[in-house]
């Protein structure tokens, strides 16, 4: 590795509802003995979350996508054993099927009580759980400038994890309705660009003097420079049911930052397209998943998403190569081909609807997908 190589670790962090494994509803109230249990085993590595139904999980930094997965095993794996006693168990999708986010509680801590009184609504509907990747890149002027280039390709990250097809009941027509319900939140979305950090810093400042937001932690955008570590926090993407669809994931982001480093290195860069056109791709991601199609810019026209994952493979295969999880990257072909967990949900759901099953019936089969699906390792 060149001196001017960022360490490119990574670190996961995934959010997951719990469910009463007998009604299949979100467990509104669960024990603190659960969370107490799986503080004593994952020490810092587990935290509630705004809503009591959540509970999230971050990886520590690792050095290796292969690392990163084990970590993920042993996280979800001591989650749904502990949750198992307790009579629940965790799902690793964005919404839940049928739950009803008027009926949920949120966690009594200073932080979410601020959150509570000051978004009203807007947060209490915040019933949806995400996926976020940090990818350590420690000078502070190449970050900002692949924080600007990686904009690009959010929306066909977000292809890859969309698990939210259904919300309160109903089925919503989207792969991943997620982002619908997020974009409520001030500070959300696609980020904008900046010309170095220092504009990044000034800009942030303005709301922290006016005493809108402490500090950047507040800014909820789709990517964003970490406010904790070094690193470039990308947030774009549903949580994965599938915990080798989010190694995936996880992998190609990481590529993806490094494939850019080394356009530098060579005095290039990816091309800059308008934020109002990245905004049309990332409908198209959130509408169809990675069954659809999206904007090829250049070509000036709509291209399969299975077809631009060969292309994305292409791009990042010398950084696969160099990291050693090139399997890892090329699961997203087979995702592109088979699906997301909101395909799997869907065809659940309408398979549970043909042979004869109620509304209620076949929504609680998708969660018993669901609860299948997060442990499969």
């Amino acid at each position: 590795m060149s001196v001017n190589e960022p360490s490119f670790t990574v670190g996961i962090e995934e959010e997951y509802l719990l469910v009463d494994l007998e009604t299949r509803d979100l467990a509104s109230d669960p024990p603190q003995a659960l969370m107490e249990a799986c503080e004593a085993k994952l020490s810092e590595h587990v935290s509630p979350e705004f809503l009591r139904c959540q509970i999230e999980i971050g990886t520590p930094v690792c050095a290796t996508i292969a690392e990163a997965r084990e970590q993920l095993v042993q996280l979800r794996g001591t989650i749904a054993e502990i949750a198992g006693e307790h009579g629940l168990a965790p799902i690793a999708a964005s919404t839940h099927p049928f739950a009803r986010w008027t009926e949920q509680q949120h966690t009594d801590k200073e932080r979410y009580n601020v959150l509570a009184r000051d978004m009203q609504v807007v947060i209490r509907r915040m019933l949806i759980c995400g996926m976020h990747v940090h990818v350590a890149i420690e000078d502070d002027a190449l970050r900002i400038d692949l924080f600007n280039q990686l904009a690009y390709f959010l929306p066909h990250l977000l292809a890859l994890s969309t698990s939210s097809p259904f919300w309160q009941g109903q089925m919503t027509g989207l792969r991943s309705y997620r982002l619908s319900v997020f974009k409520e939140m001030p500070r959300s979305g696609l980020p904008e660009e900046f010309s170095s950090p220092g504009e990044y810093e000034r800009t942030v400042d303005v709301l922290v003097r006016a005493g809108l937001i402490e500090d950047a932690t507040k800014v909820w955008w789709d990517l964003r420079p970490s406010a904790r570590f070094p690193t470039l926090e990308m947030r774009v993407t549903d949580v994965c049911s599938r915990l080798d669809d989010a190694i995936a994931i996880a992998a190609l982001f990481r590529c993806l930052a490094r494939m850019l480093w080394r356009l530098r290195r060579k005095n290039q860069r990816w091309r800059s397209y308008s934020r109002f056109l990245i905004e049309e791709n990332r409908w198209l991601a959130q509408r169809h998943g990675a069954a659809g199609r999206l904007i090829d810019y250049g070509r000036g026209e709509c291209v399969p998403y299975a077809d631009l994952v060969e292309e994305l493979l292409e791009l990042v295969r010398e950084d696969a190569e160099h990291f050693n999880c090139l399997s890892a990257v090329e699961h997203t072909r087979q995702i592109a081909s088979d699906g997301t967990s909101a395909d799997r949900q869907i065809k659940v759901y309408e398979d549970a609807i043909a042979n004869g099953a109620s509304k209620s019936d076949a929504l609680k089969a998708v969660v018993d997908f669901l609860i299948a699906d997060t442990v499969d390792f």
